[in-house]
């Protein structure tokens, strides 16, 4: 399959996880939809890589993804924390940001020039971003709440280069993807055992969408990590960004009486998509 295809499926699977995510949270939290999602990923992946084998990888490239993993549950955790707070659609618009994040580190840090198109690219996301904060009749979001996925975008465009770094130096998608499901699962258990934070809510209502959600997602990660894999990244990213896009569609069919979609979410969701497939095709 060529990365494209592999690319635009694992956007469909991310679209399909945000979806289940946002049906479960009407019965419980955020907290324990990315408990089972980490579950999820790391149960159905390492049978997976002990039954084809585990490879042999440098020291370097398992560091690398180690990092990257580390940052996983964080990024899970506000990713899905705003989808309970400001809706699925708004929500994972904000989160496709990251592309922008990892064009600014890489300027500031790696000493990459500032082109036409990652100016353009930034405008068409901070506009889309202002749309996006708006409730029709001018009544604004929180902007603590728009600040979740906005960080959790950020955490993925500290994440990405690392994880492309790492398969540069080991192409073994499979085996990087149930390392970064194994180290987020450890993390988030000590987050868990932390005093005063939020606990997991068990309710049987919730039980199915947030299986379906750790699956599309475990789904999305694999199919992402071998896009990167296998195609260039000025390829695939474009293609990676148009999550947001079907996540919009879905909603309008799926969660017509959870959320409403309004001409400023639609406008906010296109302008951040359109900015991070301009800077990824400008760098």
């Amino acid at each position: 399959m060529s990365p494209q295809l592999i690319a635009l499926a694992s956007a469909f699977s991310y679209a399909f996880c945000i979806i289940s995510a946002r049906l479960g949270l009407r019965y419980s939290n955020s907290t324990t939809v990315t408990y089972v999602s980490l579950l999820v990923h790391t149960s159905v992946l390492w049978p997976i890589v002990f039954f084809r084998g585990v490879p042999s990888v440098p020291l370097a490239a398992l560091a690398l993804f180690l990092t990257a993993g580390s940052l996983q549950p964080a990024i899970r955790l506000f990713t899905y924390t705003g989808i309970a707070k400001i809706g699925a659609a708004r929500s994972y618009a904000l989160r496709a940001s990251a592309p922008l994040f990892s064009a600014v580190l890489a300027i500031i840090f790696l000493g990459e020039q500032t082109t036409l198109p990652i100016v353009a690219g930034t405008l068409a996301i901070v506009a889309g971003i202002f749309l996006t904060s708006w409730e029709s009749g001018g009544k604004p979001v929180l902007w603590l709440d728009l600040a979740l996925p906005v960080f959790a975008a950020l955490l993925a465009g500290i994440a990405q280069p690392i994880r492309r770094q790492a398969l540069s130096l080991a192409n073994e998608p499979l085996f990087f993807a149930a390392i970064v499901g194994a180290i987020s699962l450890v993390w988030y258990v000590l987050y868990l055992a932390l005093p005063g934070t939020e606990k997991p809510v068990w309710n049987r209502k919730s039980l199915v969408p947030f299986v379906s959600a750790g699956l599309f997602e475990t789904l999305g990660i694999w199919l992402s990590i071998a896009a990167l894999s296998q195609g260039t990244v000025v390829v695939v990213t474009p293609l990676l960004s148009t999550s947001p896009v079907w996540v919009l569609i879905i909603s309008s069919i799926f969660l017509r009486h959870v959320e409403r979609i309004t001409w400023k979410i639609t406008l906010g969701t296109l302008g951040v998509v359109a900015g991070t497939i301009i800077i990824a095709l400008g760098r």
